[in-house]
């Protein structure tokens, strides 16, 4: 993109403060009358800095292209690198610093350097962001000093880049195990092979397989004992409903809870697009902010990532009965909708609960939040030294109690609950959704 470019400017260097002070200071001690003296003197000191900006080389014949990615997902580091081109036709002694932001975690943000005419000149820094989301690059000012080095002749330019920064996936290589194994021939969480409802093929009877599985008509007409293979179903719809509310802006195990969910919503993504089901998402707080079509594309994650990626966090109540009577309409076929959100018992019971009959009378519910280790921690303390210690303890076991009644609640309306550890969380909702399909509950 093409630059915006300011007018250059005088910046006073400190060799010009330098003179200032060795010439007007000792006129000023040694003949304070002499007025006109150290006017002159002045003088001639803002002459010698007019000349020597005028001599500065123009910044505007130098040019500063950015080299970056395109995006980087949260947690990981890139290399951010700058191409700074002389063009005056001279040689250039020249500062370059770019107003980057602080959430970049920059290893370096300005060098000084000596380019020859009509040359380049590269320099780089690494960056590892900490905040997801689109980052528009600020300005970048060129200073040049003019050859008595009394003045810098400084410019200012708006460089419009712009970087993403995706959401982390911690789970990336777990996700990878999972589907390197197929679906019939046994899971981590699902052991038994040949499960699923298609058919696939028959072949021998092997030690272990389920006699259910026995095709007796073959069986006869081999002379030996021949089983059914079943693969499981593709085609399938799988859609992710997303909480980006009150509830899920709180901190466990150093990370918002949407940020652990989000997670969990790409694993997700990948493993069924992986398998050949449809893969959909809505994304929520007080209002519908995102519906993501469903698709088993290899575009889809890519789809999934930015539908979430400019999320902020909404401190308002979740509209479930909005989003939950969206995505009923939008998706009209069955499907296994997981919701991620956290399991507080008075929003469970007072909003959750009502508006999840709109889905459970078609389709089937999983319910996916992550809950906090440092409370059940605290319920496990047997031992007190304190009064504080005692409150905290008594509330941690409260709070632990009604989170299994809201588990029970969920689950007595058919709803299936993943509540798992801070990092565990994707593999929780992954491997359940491999066990139902697995069982043919798709």
């Amino acid at each position: 993109m093409t630059a915006r470019r300011t007018r250059s400017v005088p910046i006073p260097t400190g060799w010009s403060a330098l003179l200032i002070a060795l010439v007007v200071v000792p006129l000023a001690i040694v003949q304070p009358d002499r007025w006109l003296v150290m006017l002159v003197a002045l003088l001639a000191i803002a002459v010698a800095m007019i000349v020597d900006f005028a001599a500065a080389p123009n910044p505007s014949g130098i040019d500063v292209v950015r080299e970056f990615p395109s995006s980087l997902t949260l947690g990981e580091t890139g290399d951010l690198r700058w191409l700074v081109q002389n063009r005056t036709g001279r040689s250039v002694r020249v500062s370059v610093a770019d107003a980057l932001w602080p959430s970049f975690q920059a290893s370096r943000r300005s060098s000084r350097f000596a380019i020859a005419a009509n040359r380049q000149h590269r320099f780089g820094a690494t960056i590892a962001p900490l905040r997801r989301g689109r980052f528009p690059f600020g300005a970048i000012t060129l200073r040049t000093t003019g050859p008595l080095r009394l003045v810098h002749r400084q410019q200012t330019r708006t460089v419009p880049d712009t970087l993403a920064v995706l959401p982390a996936y911690p789970s990336r290589d777990l996700m990878r195990t999972r589907m390197r194994i197929p679906l019939e021939t046994g899971i981590r969480s699902v052991r038994t092979r040949g499960t699923g409802t298609d058919f696939d093929q028959l072949r021998e009877y092997r030690p272990g397989d389920d006699i259910r599985r026995v095709d007796w008509a073959a069986t006869a007409r081999q002379q030996k004992a021949i089983v059914r293979d079943y693969r499981a179903e593709r085609n399938q719809h799988v859609v992710g409903l997303l909480d980006n509310g009150r509830l899920m802006a709180g901190t466990v195990g150093g990370a918002p809870r949407v940020e652990h969910a989000m997670d969990a919503v790409l694993g997700l993504t990948q493993v069924a697009s992986q398998l050949g089901d449809n893969v959909g998402l809505i994304t929520f707080d007080n209002q519908v902010r995102g519906i993501v079509p469903s698709s088993n594309s290899k575009a889809q994650f890519a789809r999934v990532t930015e539908a979430m990626y400019l999320l902020d966090p909404q401190y308002d109540e979740s509209a479930y009965r909005v989003a939950f009577t969206t995505a009923a309409s939008r998706f009209r076929r069955r499907s296994l909708f997981v919701v991620f959100t956290d399991l507080v018992e008075s929003v469970v019971v007072d909003s959750l609960l009502p508006a999840l009959k709109s889905l459970t009378r078609t389709h089937l519910v999983m319910v996916a939040a992550v809950r906090d280790p440092d409370v059940a921690m605290w319920a496990s303390t047997a031992r007190h030294d304190d009064a504080e210690a005692s409150y905290r303890s008594a509330a941690a076991v409260s709070s632990l109690d009604a989170r299994e009644r809201t588990i029970a609640s969920l689950s007595a309306l058919g709803v299936v609950v993943v509540d798992a550890r801070p990092g565990e969380l994707a593999t929780g909702v992954v491997d359940k959704y491999l066990e139902l399909k697995a069982k043919g509950r798709l």
